[in-house]
């Protein structure tokens, strides 16, 4: 759910996922301290892993200064510990250190397309520079009967953070919520650059 909003609306979409309640808000609210909250973001994810079901949520908050993203996933017993557990890991992004927010939409019949008609499907991408993947491929020239050692050719993508929602998998309203926080951390990202 994004909404704009104060701490104790951001505690009620937590509840409301139903994900370990207690143990995700208190981990995010440590994390936002008292700074008041601008909008937030809670997703919960089923995943299949094998013969288990497994749940992940992420929260994503804004406040005036930080981007918070927090993530919980649920694990089953294993060597480590005979008991199912849980781990939570939050991370505190100053805003000018967001490089990039990227929006991606899907939308169907864009032939028919009309100004504010809900997208089937967005995935936002966030990038600060903690995580970098880079692509290497053998570089080339034209000659097919170049034997030469043309180096690498590749590229450098940040992937901080990736989160694909959809109104079949998640409802339309979450679709709502996601462009809607895409919407208020880019204008927060824009602000401080200026």
């Amino acid at each position: 759910m994004a909404k704009t909003g104060t701490t104790q609306g951001l505690r009620a979409a937590i509840e409301r996922s139903g994900y370990y309640p207690t143990l995700v808000a208190e981990a995010v609210e440590a994390s936002v301290g008292g700074e008041p909250v601008h909008s937030y973001l809670v997703h919960q994810e089923t995943t299949f892993d094998a013969n288990e079901v497994r749940r992940h949520v992420t929260v994503l908050v804004l406040t005036s200064t930080r981007f918070i993203v927090s993530h919980t996933d649920e694990q089953g017993a294993d060597d480590t510990s005979p008991t199912p557990y849980a781990t939570t890991s939050t991370e505190s992004v100053k805003l000018e250190r967001i490089s990039s927010v990227v929006l991606s939409r899907v939308v169907a019949n864009p032939e028919s397309y009309t100004a504010g008609t809900l997208p089937r499907e967005v995935v936002l991408t966030i990038g600060w520079g903690a995580v970098s993947r880079i692509d290497l491929e053998p570089a080339a020239c034209g000659d097919p009967n170049c034997e030469a050692d043309h180096g690498y050719t590749g590229s450098s993508t940040a992937d901080d953070l990736s989160l694909r929602v959809s109104e079949a998998g998640d409802g339309p309203e979450t679709v709502r919520q996601t462009l809607a926080f895409a919407q208020a951390l880019s204008e927060a990202t824009a602000s401080t650059a200026a």
